[in-house]
């Protein structure tokens, strides 16, 4: 009988715990704020794949982990053909092809190569470094893919609607930033910056001065 007083009063115990935990949880979830980015051509049309990112000047950085992504090999082709991460990440190629691939990069942020081989390398590649990647395929020269790697946990990349969002954080002073593959400094808008408090959900645009080409058919910066 004592023994199951006692382990009753430890689930009453464990159940409060964790009412308590999510309450905290709720708070805290509740209390962030986000940024809500649209990101278009000059003629208004949405930009699918733009990267967004935010550097924080004034608050507190959330504190996210690195999780460790793949770049995969499908049909010939780099899935996802755009990639955004932060500096420290680890990111797998494993290829899910018939045929072997060559991965390379030459570009100056991170210079790697995974010569010849099919399934999944024996280990990831770090990109310590923030700066744009370009890959491509030493075996099948349409094969191309971009990176961009930031110094910052606060990123995302646009959806078909040209949306993305930038979610979870603390009140303070931002410098939100875009990119997009191929695109020129000057072509690129500037970054803006905004404050931010509890709660808020502030909604910028971004607006490319030229009309951004497909990434999938650019081939500058590859090394071929």
């Amino acid at each position: 009988m004592r023994a199951y007083i006692e382990r009753n009063r430890l689930s009453q115990f464990t159940r409060r715990l964790c009412l308590c935990i999510g309450a905290l949880t709720f708070v805290a979830h509740a209390d962030a704020g986000q940024f809500s980015i649209r990101v278009t051509d000059p003629t208004g049309l949405p930009v699918t794949d733009a990267v967004v990112y935010a550097n924080v000047i004034t608050g507190t950085p959330p504190d996210r982990p690195k999780r460790e992504i793949s770049v995969e090999q499908i049909n010939k082709e780099f899935v996802p053909l755009v990639s955004v991460l932060q500096a420290g990440t680890l990111v797998n190629f494993p290829n899910r092809d018939t045929v072997r691939h060559h991965v390379y990069s030459f570009s100056p942020a991170k210079t790697f190569e995974i010569k010849l081989y099919s399934g999944v390398p024996g280990k990831p590649i770090m990109f310590e470094k923030a700066g744009e990647i370009v890959l491509g395929c030493n075996i099948h020269d349409t094969m191309l893919a971009y990176m961009l790697v930031v110094d910052t946990p606060i990123f995302s990349k646009t959806d078909k609607r040209g949306m993305a969002l930038l979610d979870g954080l603390s009140a303070g002073e931002y410098e939100i930033l875009t990119w997009y593959p191929g695109l020129t400094v000057a072509a690129t808008p500037a970054p803006q910056k905004r404050k931010l408090s509890a709660n808020d959900n502030a909604k910028l645009e971004f607006v490319f001065s030229t009309k951004p080409q497909n990434p999938a058919i650019l081939k500058s910066g590859t090394g071929k």
